[in-house]
């Protein structure tokens, strides 16, 4: 994930600040707990296409 392009991206639904899970292949909205896939390399930063991050699983 490019770092420039990670400054500039934010969460569609809060606009905060997103953070980029290597392993996941995803970006994570801390606030909203959602977490946008990263497919070949490009940020879906869809609220329908995230994942709903479970109250168990840490962020």
């Amino acid at each position: 994930m490019d770092a420039k392009l990670l400054e500039v991206l934010v969460c569609p639904v809060c606009k905060g600040p997103l953070v980029y899970e290597k392993p996941a292949s995803e970006l994570i909205c801390k606030p909203c707990r959602l977490g946008f896939p990263i497919k070949d390399g490009i940020p879906v930063m869809l609220e329908d296409e995230a994942r709903s991050l479970p109250a168990e699983e840490e962020v």
